[in-house]
């Protein structure tokens, strides 16, 4: 039988969703934050072949048009896995290097534990905003600041979901940010209307995380003076602590202030890093390398795990790096994903989906939540933020055309739920690159991601009020 396009019914495109969730379901269940490590490769390859399998077998969809659309998925998330590579060196020579431990040691003395966590989210907000980019500031800043709560004897959980929440504000108003120009583009935005239709739901949102991370802070007692000076004592005996290491993070401030491109300044800043560790941490890179070739040892800690003894046992936990090998897991699980969301693209059962989604908008509110759910949706079945966005656009953009709405709300409502929904799904690309860089799990920062569990709700509320939407 010839191959004739046609679009599967909602009921059997709905097959692959079920099978893909049911099987993440028992893999958490039996290996928990080790899941990502490979049980959830598994369970995204089994999707996808249940999805080929129904498609090539009912639909008689050529095998031949689904390599090409995971060719081109692929190859879209290409410059992604080089930045994913470019994060493990720089995690890596930032800690060997004495940059964090540096940022660490001060921090633990200047930083008071009752206002760490609003502090962390404001600082995190402010970097992104001017870098354009959530993932370059929790790999630069967030690891830091993470370092900083771990002294004060402050939850990871809560401090990695302040951190995450402050650095996806500041990535969603940049105009600098890639996730923000592309929403703007999609839906034919100017991208500064854009940006400023955002703050209506974003600047209340935000306000609203952070009353709730200076309540939770005002709880903390933080840690002794014994745990923050056993910390500064360990740190200050293994590493040469000095504000000379600053520097780099001051240089990568200014690549980042030129816009040069995200992975043009994490591989300039990794060097720089390598640089000064072969100035004022050499004794470190001898252990790393376990002789005395420091070249030897600045070549693993790019590469490779490191693990100083500092003479703390959770100081030497929090100072222990994976490098480049790291982030190999994160690389392994994001193909798959990406490849299950080819797949599911390919086959026409994405677009099955959102149709009926799209069914059900029946007035402004209707909209803009089937909007979310879109954006939601496809974050958990393509796995990639880039792709939600694109695709809710293109599914939406005529409907609020012919409703008479501005392509802004479209616009924002994408950045609402696409971009910052991302972060909170374990087989996304940005949940699992966030957790790998981090070390904290998704499903535990979760909770505590207040701004990106409000946007969405956000962006429903001010559609049901209708503050500032305007029909033709």
């Amino acid at each position: 039988m010839s191959y004739r396009e046609q679009t599967p019914h909602p009921l059997v495109a709905i097959i692959p969703v079920v099978i893909l969730i049911g099987f993440l379901a028992v893999i958490i269940s039996l290996f928990g934050s080790e899941s990502l490590n490979g049980g959830s490769q598994i369970a995204l390859l089994m999707g996808m072949a249940v999805c080929v399998s129904i498609s090539m077998a009912v639909y008689r969809v050529p095998w031949k048009k689904f390599e090409q659309q995971i060719k081109q998925t692929l190859g879209e998330v290409s410059i992604t896995l080089l930045i994913l590579l470019c994060v493990g060196m720089l995690s890596g020579s930032w800690m060997i290097s004495g940059i964090v431990p540096t940022l660490i040691y001060y921090g633990v003395q200047i930083m008071l534990p009752q206002f760490f966590l609003v502090s962390a989210c404001v600082i995190c907000a402010l970097v992104s905003l001017l870098s354009g980019s959530s993932w370059t500031t929790i790999a630069t800043i967030g690891v830091a600041l993470l370092g900083i709560g771990h002294a004060l004897d402050i939850s990871e959980a809560w401090t990695a979901g302040s951190i995450i929440s402050g650095a996806y504000f500041g990535d969603k108003l940049s105009p600098l940010s890639d996730t923000t120009i592309l929403a703007s583009s999609a839906t034919g935005t100017d991208l500064f209307v854009h940006i400023r239709y955002m703050m209506l739901t974003t600047i209340p949102t935000f306000t609203i995380a952070l009353m709730v991370f200076f309540i939770s802070g005002l709880g903390n007692g933080g840690a002794t003076d014994l745990r923050v000076e056993q910390y500064t004592e360990g740190l200050s005996q293994t590493f040469n602590i000095s504000l000379w290491t600053l520097l780099v993070p001051l240089l990568t401030g200014v690549l980042i202030a030129r816009r040069v491109p995200s992975l043009i300044v994490l591989f300039c800043s990794s060097i720089m890093a390598g640089v000064v560790a072969l100035l004022l941490q050499p004794h470190i890179l001898c252990e790393v390398a376990g002789s005395d070739n420091l070249i030897r040892g600045l070549a693993m800690t790019y590469y490779g795990a490191t693990a100083i003894d500092t003479g703390n046992a959770s100081l030497n936990d929090l100072i222990s790096t994976g490098g480049m090998a790291g982030m190999l897991n994160t690389i392994w699980l994001i193909l798959c994903a990406m490849c299950f969301g080819a797949v599911m693209v390919a086959s026409g059962m994405i677009q099955s989906l959102t149709q009926v989604i799209v069914s059900w908008v029946r007035h402004r509110v209707s909209l803009v939540s089937s909007t979310v759910g879109t954006g939601i949706f496809l974050n958990l079945t393509t796995g990639d933020q880039f792709i939600s966005i694109v695709l809710t656009a293109d599914i939406f953009k005529k409907v609020y055309q012919e409703q008479g709405y501005e392509s802004r709300l479209l616009s924002r409502t994408c950045e609402d739920a696409a971009t910052v929904t991302s972060v909170l799904i374990p087989w996304n690309t940005c949940g699992m690159t966030q957790s790998t860089v981090l070390g904290v799990p998704t499903l535990t920062y979760l909770p505590y991601c207040f701004f990106n569990l409000l946007s969405p709700l956000m962006s429903i509320i001010v559609a049901a009020i209708g503050w500032r939407i305007i029909r033709k």
